[in-house]
């Protein structure tokens, strides 16, 4: 059961119109009970995200851990809802969905929005279906935010009439070695014209999965820290992490689940096993309430949060991994010149303060990039491997003594199966 305040909070989160939800892959639940719900969620609630966005196909068979999630969610006082997966096993028929919601979305723990306490719901793909959604939601008056990307802003907003009442833009990386920018974002308020906005943020993008012909790494070494700067930016009407356990495209900010080993069976290694993400976690809570309230949050605790690759990217074989380059997909690049051999980490302080690191026994000092206004707040910095190898160690000192200190994974010169692993390692503390 939930204290009293979790229940406080919850309701005073309600006030908002805005909301944070987590991409949620379902197929990643394998194996869950009910205390494994449960533990995610409360990780979840503890990270400010409002909501899951459970991601299912239309064959998924997963009955029984939608049920558990649902239990769990009611118990735990947390919001959920469907975001149908229209490609991994192909179009959802409109009965099935009918069905599910028919179901669902009058369960105490289904996520509502808006004056008209609509359910809301939302698609990974599926355009081709657009006109099945009016007939949806005139059976059920759901709140309707499809994830449409494929068909571009302008397009998809105006598919079946208008029948979207909002769009989610599941671009939140870059493509080559370009920086992510805003631009992809006001395209789509410009073209949803007043219509709710649902922006991706994520930390990360590798895959090397060949049963799934994918093999592939996006630049987003910064891209936690810089993708949430922009979330200020744009403002939009929602949020959605990509995602919460998607540890086959390396993107996930949750605890590993054992369960999932099997997706691995065709890789040339694991590339998500014993490299946690729950570091990306450690400032979340910070971010997202300065998203929901406008301003900056009262600090009380301060942190730091790093991340970095094991090997230099010089280390092996690039694995034959390439970049996704947009609108030139047939112009590849390699990660090695889109990745950087840095430590990035952030902080949550209440006043200045130094950075160093050990790297195999060898000293080096940091510095921030990026720096809040007054000194309290998130401060963001990088510094280079400089071709070190060994243990790592981060500090935080202020006025001389040490404040915040953590050890990370060792880097090292070899790879298993010989190649790079392009994902990436996070610590906090």
């Amino acid at each position: 059961m939930f204290s009293v305040v979790a229940v406080l909070l919850a309701t005073a989160r309600c006030v908002h119109s805005k909301a944070v939800l987590a991409h949620f892959m379902i197929a990643n639940s394998v194996g869950f009970d009910l205390s494994r719900w449960e533990s995610d969620i409360t990780l979840a609630q503890q990270a400010h995200i409002d909501a899951f966005a459970l991601n299912m196909d239309s064959n998924s068979g997963m009955q029984d851990q939608i049920t558990l999630a649902f239990n769990a969610a009611n118990n735990q006082g947390f919001k959920l809802v469907f975001s149908f997966n229209y490609l991994g096993a192909g179009p959802w028929s409109q009965d099935s969905v009918i069905s599910l919601l028919q179901q669902y979305v009058t369960d105490g723990a289904y996520y509502h929005y808006g004056p008209g306490n609509q359910p809301f719901v939302s698609t990974f793909e599926g355009p081709d279906n657009a006109e099945d959604w009016v007939s949806i939601k005139q059976q059920k008056g759901c709140f309707f935010v499809p994830g449409w990307s494929s068909k571009g802003a302008a397009a998809a907003a105006s598919l079946a009439d208008g029948v979207a009442d909002g769009l989610f833009n599941w671009q939140a990386w870059p493509y080559g070695n370009n920086e992510m920018t805003t631009d992809p974002d006001n395209h789509y308020v410009f073209n949803l014209n007043g219509r709710p906005y649902m922006m991706a943020v994520s930390p990360w993008f590798y895959t090397n999965l060949p049963a799934f012909s994918k093999n592939w790494f996006l630049k987003t070494d910064d891209l936690w820290y810089q993708r949430w700067q922009q979330n200020l930016q744009i403002d939009p009407e929602f949020v959605e992490i990509i995602t919460w356990n998607d540890f086959g495209e390396s993107h996930y900010i949750a605890p590993y689940n054992d369960n999932v080993n099997a997706l691995f069976s065709s890789a040339p290694f694991n590339d998500a096993k014993d490299h946690p993400h729950t570091g990306f976690l450690a400032a979340l809570p910070y971010s997202i309430d300065r998203y929901i309230d406008g301003g900056a949050p009262a600090l009380d605790t301060e942190t730091l949060s790093f991340w970095y690759r094991l090997q230099p990217k010089s280390a092996c074989s690039d694995g034959g991994t390439i970049i996704n380059n947009g609108d030139n997909p047939t112009s590849y690049t390699t990660p090695e010149t889109v990745s950087v051999d840095s430590i990035f980490y952030t902080a949550l302080l209440v006043g200045s303060a130094d950075i160093t690191f050990t790297i195999g026994g060898v000293n080096q000092v940091g510095d921030w990039d990026s720096t809040p206004s007054g000194g309290t707040g998130l401060y963001y910095g990088s510094v280079p491997f400089n071709s070190q190898l060994g243990d790592v160690t981060v500090t935080v000192s202020r006025d001389g003594a040490a404040l915040l200190q953590q050890s990370g994974a060792a880097i090292a010169g070899d790879c298993a199966g010989g190649s790079e692993n392009w994902n990436v390692w996070t610590g906090s503390v």
